[in-house]
């Protein structure tokens, strides 16, 4: 038995859609990586109390407890896993794996527990089914019903939309309602967002790029409220993915980017991404509404009560103190004008583009994030519409194209070396590596300057060249029109006078001559003028007929057989 164990294709549901991810137990701890949007859930051993093995739809499934009230569950393992995790969890968890078997009678009566996060409902002491109460949105009750709704996931095609329970009236205790308490229990763990009590702060007339407009941002111990003059937006902290915090070129401002999961909804639109646009002049001073003593035990020194800086400081700062996540910052890659991005193009609309440690971000129109583990590999094109730029093409593992044009042909060694560095699928290396040697290729150049794509245009003319010369040599002997060779004979068939060509009476002999021809070309003979012919005699009747008539000559014949003249 080793230190670790790994599983792949991995399913953990998430609001009624299944993400796939990898699944590694060690001795310290236990973590789970989605392939879809990269989120790590990292369970340390030393407060896992609850291992159970599960039949479910996906074949095996292990729910795993923790002693402060986390409930994990991931699915997809085989029937024959049990054995190797069992002995893993005995050996380095001191914990049992538990083989629980599900209710599958379809029984829609029974006992409903909670248990943490999870609602629980069972059928002589065997779990039906479990409903996450973070995926509750709004409890309703009525005469001796509750009614749940949820949260709905784009990305599902069909969704459950509300569940409700008929309760029971409690004969044991008339004081308390059990609709109520069933009601308050629900909504103690149910992801409900409610504005009660007063925001921690309130930052003012903040700009937002994405969605567009100017906000006022009121921050709240469990979320985020954003407050416009036609929009207003509640953001739970538990769906903020990532944070960053990332340099404009122009070296006077800041943006602060926050991804979601899932996006926040404005009519049909879906903004993954929600992009504040700060200056590095503006100062604040900020004061919480918390005493001295709740800040230090709940940020644990990482704000005060009391703080004075830029704002954009002062807004990452306390968002990473409420959601708990790193704020991301690009690494060490410096462009040729040494800023930290790159300019450059997505679909319709100019933008900023960002290497990082661990991926890109484009910002601000569409925002772009790619982590490189979903990179299959990228392209360096040349521009399509000038010389003097370059595209940037990244594929995805799911086969999505993305392309960042009209970058500047000064950047092309900056972001080839990053890319390299990462160790990238680059899939025209071999080219690539070509010009990376001479790399004044993509620098600034006059027009008498080397081009590397006219070189290599001229290089495929010349065995174009080569290939059409090649061709004409061998169909040297097959014969071909010559209008210079082929006078004698239009002359024969065109001219009255026949005794240019003796080819009827020497047939022999005119093959012979034939072959001769192909094998040596004569010069073009020169065309002798034809002699007119001679006039014909004509008789004294018709000369007379013509002198009566007034016909011309061509016509004396028909005349003749007008008048019905009996020498004709």
């Amino acid at each position: 038995m080793g230190d670790t164990l790994e599983f792949n294709e991995i399913y953990q549901e998430v609001k009624g859609s299944w993400n796939d991810g990898r699944l590694r137990f060690s001795k310290q701890n236990v973590v789970y990586k989605s392939s879809k949007t990269g989120k790590v859930d990292s369970i340390p051993a030393s407060e896992l109390n609850l291992a159970q093995w599960r039949r479910v739809c996906l074949g095996h499934g292990i729910k795993l407890g923790t002693s402060s009230g986390h409930v994990y569950k991931y699915d997809g393992f085989r029937d024959t896993d049990f054995e190797k995790i069992s002995e893993f969890f005995k050996t380095n968890y001191k914990l049992e794996l538990a083989e629980k078997d599900m209710c599958v009678k379809g029984w829609n009566w029974g006992t409903a527990k909670f248990s943490g996060p999870l609602l629980s409902f069972d059928v002589n002491d065997n779990t039906a089914f479990e409903v996450p109460l973070s995926n509750v949105s709004q409890c309703a009750t009525g005469k001796n019903e509750v009614t749940l709704e949820f949260h709905q996931n784009d990305d599902t095609e069909v969704s459950l939309m509300e569940v409700r329970f008929y309760v029971p009236p409690s004969q044991s205790d008339e004081r308390q309602d059990p609709v109520e308490a069933f009601a308050q229990s629900v909504l103690s763990k149910a992801d409900v967002i409610q504005a009660t009590g007063d925001a921690v702060c309130i930052f003012k007339e903040l700009q937002c790029l994405t969605p567009r407009g100017r906000y006022d941002i009121r921050i709240y111990p469990t979320f985020l409220h954003l407050h416009g003059k036609t929009f207003d937006y509640k953001i739970p902290y538990t769906t903020v993915l990532r944070l960053f915090l990332l340099p404009h070129k122009d070296q006077r401002q800041m943006f602060f980017v926050i991804s979601l999961d899932p996006p926040i909804k404005q009519g049909q639109t879906r903004y993954h991404f929600l992009i504040l646009l700060f200056s590095k002049e503006e100062d604040i001073s900020l004061t919480l509404n918390m005493s001295e003593e709740d800040v230090e035990r709940r940020f644990e020194g990482k704000l005060s009560k009391n703080m004075s800086g830029s704002l954009y400081e002062m807004v990452s700062r306390v968002m990473k103190a409420l959601v708990n996540r790193k704020i991301t910052v690009p690494g060490n890659f410096q462009g040729h004008s040494g800023a930290q991005c790159i300019t450059c193009s997505y679909k319709a609309s100019s933008g900023l583009l960002y290497p990082l440690e661990r991926g890109f971000i484009y910002v601000h129109k569409p925002p772009v994030h790619l982590r490189f583990e979903e990179i299959s590999c990228v392209n360096f094109a040349r521009g399509t519409t000038t010389t003097r730029s370059f595209d940037f093409e990244i594929e995805t593992k799911q086969g999505n194209q993305y392309t960042f044009s009209s970058i500047e042909r000064e950047e092309y060694g900056k972001l080839f070396d990053f890319v390299n560095a990462k160790k990238l699928n680059i899939k025209n290396r071999g080219f690539k590596e070509g010009m990376k040697g001479n790399i004044d290729e993509y620098s600034d150049s006059d027009e008498d300057q080397h081009d590397a794509y006219l070189e290599r245009m001229k290089a495929e003319g010349k065995i174009r060249e080569e290939g059409n010369d090649s061709d004409e040599s061998d169909a040297e002997s097959d014969e071909s029109f010559n209008p210079g060779e082929e006078d004698d004979d239009i002359a024969e068939e065109y001219d009255s006078n026949a005794s240019a060509s003796d080819s009827s009476e020497d047939g022999d002999d005119s093959e012979d001559d034939s072959a001769k021809k192909k094998k040596a070309k004569k010069p073009k003979p020169v065309k002798e003028k034809k002699e007119r012919k001679p006039r014909k005699e004509v008789s004294q009747q018709e000369e007379d007929v013509r002198e009566i008539s007034g016909c011309k000559e061509d016509s004396v014949r028909n005349v003749f057989f007008l008048k019905g003249c009996p020498w004709y």
